[in-house]
C-alpha cells in the first residue's frame, strides 16, 4: 500500500476543478474538471487550432502538414502515417538506447551540475533521431529545440524567423522521401522535445523523496498525473458547442488544463496523494490523443533509471563498473 504521506501540491498557479468558466470576453474558456476536459477533447465540434501553410521547409509548413494541427478531413492519413513511423520504433529498444547513452555522458560529463538537465533533452532527442534515420542526430538536437520553442501558432515573429532556418536544418538533415514523411519525422521530435524533458525533470525531482521501491513505471505514471510536463492544451469551437451544459460559441478557444483535471477531487480520493495506478489526461484522448505516448515514456524511463541508480549526485565522478546493475537499465519500469 502506498504511504498516505507521500504527497506532491499542485503547482501555485493551478486552478480549482469548477465548471467551464469564460474570460472576461467570453472568447476563452477554461476547462479544469476531469469529466469536462476528457468530454471536450472527445468532442468532434472542438478541433485544434488550425495553421496557415507557408514554404516548403518553413515552420508554417511544418505545422500545416502534421497531424498535430491538421483539421479532421486531413488528419486521419496524416496520424495513420505517423504511427506507421512510430511503428518501427521499439519502446524497449528506445529505452535501453536512452539508459546507454545516459551512462556514456554521465561518465563523460562528472562532475558538471549542469549534466542531469542537459541530458533530460539531449539523450531523448538524440535516441529518437538516430532511429528515425537523421544522418546527424547530435546537430538535431539544438535545431528541434528552436523549433519546438516557436511551435505553437501565436508565437514572436523572431523566434518563428529562427525556427524557419532551424526547420530547414531538419529538413536537410532527414532521409530522402515524401515532404510528408520528412514533417512527420521533424514533428515527432519537436512535441518530444519539451514534454519528455519536462517528465524526465520532474521525475528526478520527486524521486528524491519517494522510497527506492517505487517502480520507474509507477513514478512516471503519477508524475503524469501529479505533475503534468504539459500542463493544458487548447481547443477551439468550430461550430456552437457545449461542455457540461455550458453553451460555447463557435470561434471560442477552450483551455483544457490536464494540471486541474488529474487532480479532480470528484474522480481522485486524496487527489495530492502519490498513489500509483491512477489514469491522466495528459497524454489526451480521443483522435489527438498522444500516438508516441509508450515510446516517450520508454525514453524518460531509460534515461530516469540511470539517474536514479546514480543518486541525488548524478553528475559525480561514476561508480566503478562492478558495482553497476547488471541487468538492463530498464528493470524499475
Amino acid at each position: 500500500m502506498t504511504d498516505p504521506s507521500l504527497r506532491i501540491a499542485a503547482a501555485p498557479d493551478t486552478p480549482p476543478c469548477a465548471p467551464p468558466t469564460p474570460d472576461d470576453t467570453g472568447a476563452t474558456w477554461t476547462v479544469t474538471r476531469y469529466a469536462d476536459v476528457r468530454a471536450a477533447l472527445l468532442d468532434p465540434a472542438l478541433g485544434v487550432p488550425r495553421a496557415r501553410s507557408g514554404p516548403p521547409g518553413t515552420l508554417a509548413w511544418l505545422r500545416a502538414t502534421v497531424a498535430r494541427f491538421s483539421g479532421p478531413e486531413r488528419h486521419p492519413p496524416r496520424r495513420a502515417a505517423t504511427l506507421t513511423v512510430l511503428a518501427g520504433l521499439d519502446p524497449d529498444q528506445l529505452a535501453r538506447e536512452a539508459a546507454r547513452l545516459t551512462v556514456a555522458e554521465l561518465d563523460r560529463r562528472a562532475g558538471r551540475p549542469d549534466v542531469p538537465a542537459r541530458l533530460a533533452r539531449d539523450v531523448p532527442l538524440r535516441v529518437l533521431a538516430v532511429r528515425l534515420g537523421l544522418a546527424d542526430p547530435a546537430a538535431a538536437v539544438p535545431a528541434v529545440a528552436v523549433v519546438a520553442a516557436a511551435y505553437q501558432p501565436g508565437a514572436d515573429p523572431a523566434a518563428v524567423r529562427r525556427a524557419d532556418d532551424a526547420v530547414a536544418d531538419l529538413v536537410a538533415n532527414c532521409p530522402a522521401g515524401p515532404d510528408e514523411s520528412t514533417a512527420h519525422r521533424i514533428g515527432l521530435l519537436v512535441q518530444a522535445c519539451d514534454a519528455i524533458a519536462g517528465l524526465i525533470d520532474a521525475a528526478t525531482r520527486h524521486a528524491r523523496v519517494l522510497p527506492a521501491a517505487v517502480s520507474t513505471r509507477d513514478l512516471l505514471g503519477e508524475v503524469l498525473r501529479l505533475d503534468p510536463p504539459v500542463r493544458a492544451t487548447r481547443r477551439v469551437a468550430t461550430v456552437a458547442a457545449e461542455v457540461a451544459g455550458w453553451p460555447i460559441p463557435a470561434g471560442a478557444v477552450l483551455l483544457l488544463r490536464f494540471d486541474a483535471a488529474n487532480r479532480d477531487p470528484a474522480v481522485f480520493t486524496d487527489p495530492d496523494r502519490f498513489t500509483p495506478g491512477r489514469p491522466a489526461l495528459t497524454f489526451g484522448v480521443g483522435a489527438h490523443g498522444c500516438p508516441g505516448d509508450r515510446h516517450a515514456l520508454a525514453l524518460a524511463a531509460g534515461v530516469v533509471d540511470v539517474l536514479r541508480d546514480r543518486g541525488p549526485h548524478a553528475g559525480a565522478p561514476p561508480r566503478p563498473e562492478s558495482a553497476r546493475p547488471t541487468g538492463p537499465q530498464g528493470a524499475r519500469r
